[in-house]
């Protein structure tokens, strides 16, 4: 056998090892997730911004800043989830995680954060929501931009 050979199979076994079999979160998952995250985190957040906070819907819905809190506080919520367990109760109830892509380890707080935000942004545009049908990883914008993967999980 020659030195080249062997070399090429030994590359190709290491990559092989590195990368364990990986289930790539199917987008329905990940629609009824954000659906479920929606009801269970942000709604109560609006309710008592709404009503607790600013005593009436009427004061909410003229306020400039509320709504603002209320993204905020939800990114937070959202962010701390996923630093911590790697998945919101959305989520875990339909079996995905968000993974750094090559590590395939719980990312940061801070991480977790940039990829609300990019989120926010690859909503508004729309285009960062259909590239998850263009690509194999079936990664949004918001993943690609942080390096990030939604997986499924056992």
């Amino acid at each position: 056998m020659r030195f080249r050979d062997i070399k090429k199979n030994t590359k190709h076994q290491k990559q092989q090892q590195k990368r364990p079999h990986i289930r790539y979160a199917r987008y329905p998952d990940k629609i009824k997730a954000l659906i479920t995250d929606l009801f269970m985190i942000y709604a109560p957040i609006l309710y008592i911004i709404a009503y607790i906070v600013m005593g009436s819907k009427e004061a909410f819905q003229s306020s400039q800043w509320a709504p603002f809190f209320g993204v905020a506080t939800y990114g937070l919520i959202y962010a701390v989830l996923l630093a911590k367990f790697g998945q919101t109760p959305g989520k875990k109830a339909y079996k995905i995680k968000v993974v750094d892509d090559k590590t395939y380890e719980n990312i940061g707080f801070l991480r977790a954060l940039c990829r609300f935000i990019a989120f926010l942004f690859s909503a508004t545009i729309l285009l960062g929501l259909v590239t998850p049908f263009y690509r194999k990883d079936k990664k949004a914008l918001h993943d690609i931009i942080c390096a990030t993967v939604e997986i499924e999980v056992d």
